[in-house]
């Protein structure tokens, strides 16, 4: 399918096509872009920390919080397009013909396939969000108080990204005909969605209470 990377997109085009007819780009999409867009809220209060003199002490969390931000960053930007893309593939394998046996059979593998990169492609986006949110939860309490609401803000937007995410995943398990290997991306995603949520959770708390 020929079309223009959503990253790539201004974000007033982008939203006219989330808000479209258009199956694709849909949750999975917006759930990478929350992510983006947490994790930048995160470098940004790093980067406001950094060369300032009565902050040295923190300086080291925030330059490694700012390299491995920007590592993540590309990868939830990366993942906003993969998802549409794996939506496209689910759609193009259904659409295959079926008036043979062999036909049938190839179909059935295409849109197994397509189904668990479609379920695997959201599973990546939370493995990525738990990564953000122990970036997240480095700072807090180890960078500029100025900005800790940032901080706050980009824990929402990460926790956002991880619960979508899932949402993701679970829609798309029950397409999988392989048992043991939906039980484990069922198991992996659960535990990534309550590590998550813990840190998440415990980083916004501590916010609000600083505010």
């Amino acid at each position: 399918m020929n079309r223009d990377r959503l990253i790539d997109l201004d974000i007033k085009k982008y939203m006219e096509n989330l808000a479209s007819n258009l199956p694709a780009p849909g949750g999975g999409s917006a759930s990478a872009l929350a992510g983006a867009q947490g994790i930048s809220l995160v470098m940004m209060v790093a980067e406001l920390t950094v060369g300032k003199e009565k902050y040295k002490e923190w300086e080291p969390y925030c330059q490694k919080a700012i390299s491995d931000g920007a590592v993540i960053q590309a990868d939830f930007l990366n993942a906003i397009d993969d998802d549409t893309d794996a939506y496209n593939k689910v759609g193009a394998a259904f659409k295959l013909p079926k008036n043979t046996d062999e036909e049938k059979a190839a179909r059935s593998r295409a849109i197994q396939e397509a189904t668990v990169l479609a379920t695997s492609v959201p599973l990546r986006t939370m493995e990525i969000s738990l990564d953000a949110l122990k970036v997240a939860e480095s700072l807090i309490g180890k960078s500029n108080p100025n900005c800790s609401s940032d901080i706050g803000v980009g824990a929402l937007n990460l926790k956002s990204a991880l619960m979508g995410a899932w949402l993701n995943v679970k829609i798309n398990l029950p397409g999988i005909k392989d048992e043991n290997l939906k039980n484990d991306l069922f198991e992996k995603g659960k535990t990534l969605l309550e590590k998550g949520n813990k840190i998440a959770d415990k980083c916004y708390k501590i916010v609000e209470e600083e505010l």
